[in-house]
């Protein structure tokens, strides 16, 4: 018995069953009731034939048999069953408790480790490549060289719908203690066209922001300097016009005041 299933929520049931098939290792164990909720299920009923007896496969509590495997009618329903999970954990691996879970398996290197030198054997995250099924298999992701890159077959092939394209980037961002701090040295990097997403939004990537050139950061200090050493000069042109336009006024009321005598006298 291996450890997960000592502390399985499913114990014995077909949503344990289904996450310790060697092709699923990356897959974790949704909460009955996140899959009982209507709320969380709701939108996906018109996109299956057989939601209802589908959904009661998920949450029974007895496992496949070799018999049911060899059944044709069993096998179309246990494809439904396995689509309707995959997207009910892409759900529940954005909750507050599935990103706890995905992150401790993470740190843990239960999803493998980037096969590039450069990176160092940098822990990768699932990502699939569409929210959509039937698009793309499942891809690990590294925050180190921030590429995707094909998992091995034996512990991870299925539907990359069943994690999502935003995935990774919100486990980061809700956890930015394991973001690694190492960067790789420029001119190193091996760009490839995968845009990180959040949500459909690209997020940004540090090695597109163009630094400015020697020539450009030199011109903008010797502006800076300019303003500076201008400002003071020109406050206390400001002040001397004050003062004057000042003195210029008491000057005007003072030969007022004497024309005012003459004419009495």
């Amino acid at each position: 018995m291996s450890e997960e299933s000592q502390y399985s929520e499913h114990p014995g049931g077909w949503i344990e069953w289904f996450c310790q098939l060697p092709q699923n290792q990356y897959l974790t164990e949704v909460d009955s009731e996140f899959v009982q909720d209507p709320n969380n299920y709701g939108h996906l009923i018109k996109q299956f034939n057989l939601f209802q007896q589908a959904l009661q496969m998920i949450l029974s509590s007895e496992q496949p048999d070799t018999l049911d495997l060899e059944n044709d009618k069993f096998l179309e329903l246990y494809t439904e069953a396995s689509d309707i999970y995959g997207l009910l954990h892409q759900a529940f691996i954005q909750t507050p408790k599935g990103l706890a879970i995905m992150r401790e398996r993470f740190l843990n290197g239960r999803f493998g480790h980037c096969p590039r030198v450069l990176c160092d054997k940098q822990n990768t995250i699932p990502i699939g490549l569409s929210e959509s099924l039937k698009t793309s298999r499942i891809k690990v992701y590294c925050p180190r060289c921030k590429e995707a890159y094909a998992p091995r077959k034996s512990q991870a092939d299925f539907d990359g719908a069943y994690f999502g394209r935003s995935f990774p980037m919100l486990l980061l961002m809700t956890y930015p203690d394991i973001h690694p701090k190492f960067t790789i040295q420029l001119g190193t990097e091996l760009f490839t066209p995968f845009q990180p997403t959040l949500y459909g939004f690209k997020v940004r990537d540090d090695r597109q922001i163009q630094q400015p050139s020697p020539q450009l950061q030199q011109q903008q200090q010797q502006q800076q300097q300019q303003i500076t050493t201008q400002q003071p000069n020109g406050i206390v042109e400001k002040e001397n016009h004050h003062q004057q336009e000042k003195q210029n006024a008491e000057q005007e009321s003072k030969q007022s005041k004497k024309k005012k005598k003459n004419k009495n006298k």
